[in-house]
């Protein structure tokens, strides 16, 4: 059947398939069970033949490549609950890492990524995030290539030495925001966000893969290193959820969804968002599903996801929550208002009573109907509970079914190379042009004027950026012609002074 397993209450508690794209919540305080509850989701899912991608924050949802180990009191658990097909096994596993080290590097180009999120991962303010605006609208003009951290660079020194013509064709451009935008980018460079940028980037047919058996790969981004910067973390994140929305062809409702995408520590998806954002990611929550693709936002409280976003969640798992505090005791009593009522229990109280590895648990039933919350002891997963070795993270990775196809990264000719070509080919004619001789005799100089070979015009160069470059140039030109015909003439003016106070000297005393 079409559907997951997740635990038993008064009754055994399913997710059924054909509404996992309404997505879900698993939410619950630390060490209460949460990394657990998506271990027995991803099973699920790849058992039914679904993919999934998800973050791997802590390093050990990387235990879904390995079998798990059987021991007394899983097996008391497994006979509890009832499960009669039981077996320790392994799920196929695809490790990705944006630093190539814990798995394939996960890129993508600077132009993909786009100003918006990029402003994010920079965190510019709105003047900055209006100069990056006008920078990729320019690039966009020119065809320039953004690919990686370079290009974009060589964009901003351009923009800076331009910035008068650029800021009358496109807007104002101040060079204190220029280079607080290169600042930002040498602090992304140092903490190795670099790696992030450039080809080959990710194709997302890869992330919707099964394996020859017909179980769907989950893809684990390694996210240790990466959660250390919150933004970046967040925004990789909607980067590939945002491709998804715009890549993926309408599908409605099918018996089971085309993927799944997990969004682990959501709260700082949701920490210090702009407005604007936070409007785009509620447009997207609420129209992929039609695309095939379920969101499974995890967080310690309901309450870190925006209401607009939280009333679309129709799956729900509720971890416990210990309230200790006034924030935790509000937490609790919102989380209470989220679920349909059971008469057997109070709510709000049982979710402080929960033990490690019980939940609160409702999800969409016949007609998209939500179902009285239950309380749940969930189901172990069939993998290993815990991290992976570092051996056993490349014996998994070297049976990867994308092979080495992004280990390698690409360069190929893009704004850099083509920002300086245009540099060059601007400053040649002048560097090539001979030199006047200071100490030819008129003469000479006329002969040599009437007889030199006219040079031949320079192309003007296309595109706009090749045109300010070319219109500099030669205003360049103009002006130093200019200086010399004017020394020409002040010293002819000079010459002839002196030659008729000479002549008028000697003509003078003649006469006395």
């Amino acid at each position: 059947m079409n559907q997951i397993l997740i635990g038993k209450g008064d009754e055994p508690v399913h997710l059924l398939a054909r509404y996992a794209n309404r997505h879900g919540l698993v939410a619950g305080a630390t060490g209460t069970g949460k990394s657990v509850s998506l271990m027995v989701l991803a099973e699920g899912f790849s058992r039914l033949g679904v993919p999934v991608f998800m973050a791997d924050v802590k390093g050990d949802i990387a235990g879904l490549a390995q079998p798990g180990t059987a021991s007394d009191k899983l097996r008391q658990r497994v006979e509890q609950i009832g499960i009669a097909d039981y077996a320790p096994e392994a799920s196929p596993v695809v490790f990705w890492d944006l630093h190539g080290q814990a798995g394939h590097p996960l890129r993508t180009t600077v132009s993909e990524m786009g100003p918006s999120l990029l402003a994010r991962i920079l965190e510019l303010n709105d003047v900055q995030t209006g100069t990056l605006d006008i920078a990729f609208k320019l690039a966009d003009d020119e065809g320039l290539l953004l690919l990686d951290l370079d290009d974009l660079r060589a964009l901003l020194g351009f923009v800076s030495s331009q910035s008068r013509e650029i800021s009358a064709a496109y807007g104002l451009v101040s060079p204190a925001s220029i280079a607080a935008i290169q600042r930002s980018l040498l602090s992304l460079e140092r903490e190795g966000g670099n790696d992030f940028f450039g080809e080959p980037a990710l194709d997302l047919n890869d992330l919707m893969r099964t394996d020859l058996s017909g179980r769907g790969v989950i893809s684990l981004l390694a996210a240790d290193r990466l959660i250390l910067r919150p933004r970046l973390y967040t925004s990789v994140l909607l980067w590939l959820l945002s491709e998804l929305f715009e890549n993926l062809p309408e599908v409605g409702d099918q018996d089971r969804p085309r993927l799944v995408f997990v969004f682990d520590e959501a709260h700082l998806l949701f920490d210090d968002a702009p407005a604007s954002l936070l409007q785009r990611l509620e447009q997207v929550v609420r129209l992929i599903r039609s695309k095939g693709v379920g969101v499974y936002f995890c967080s310690q409280f309901p309450d870190d996801i925006p209401e607009d976003i939280l009333g679309q969640l129709g799956n729900r798992i509720q971890h416990a929550l210990r309230a200790y505090t006034p924030r935790d005791q509000k937490a609790v009593r919102s989380a209470a208002e989220t679920f349909v009522r059971n008469p057997r229990f109070d709510v709000a109280e049982a979710i402080s009573q929960l033990a490690t590895g019980e939940a609160l648990v409702s999800t969409l039933q016949e007609k998209g109907v939500p179902m009285p919350v239950e309380r749940t002891l969930i189901c172990p997963p069939r993998c290993r509970m815990g991290a992976i070795t570092p051996e056993e993270r490349a014996a998994v990775r070297s049976r990867s079914p994308v092979g080495t196809r992004y280990d390698t990264p690409v360069n190929r000719d893009s704004a850099y190379e083509m920002l300086a070509r245009r540099a060059e080919a601007a400053a040649a004619p002048a560097d090539a042009a001979p030199a006047e001789p200071k100490t030819t005799p008129r003469t000479t100089r006329t002969t040599a004027r009437t007889t030199r070979t006219p040079a031949e015009p320079q192309a003007k160069p296309r595109g706009r950026i090749g045109e300010m470059l070319w219109g500099t140039k030669r205003r360049q030109g103009m002006v130093e012609t200019m200086a010399k015909q004017t020394a020409r003439t002040v010293g002819s003016q000079i010459g002839r002074q002196i030659l008729r106070g000479l002549l008028g000297g000697i003509f003078g005393g003649s006469k006395r």
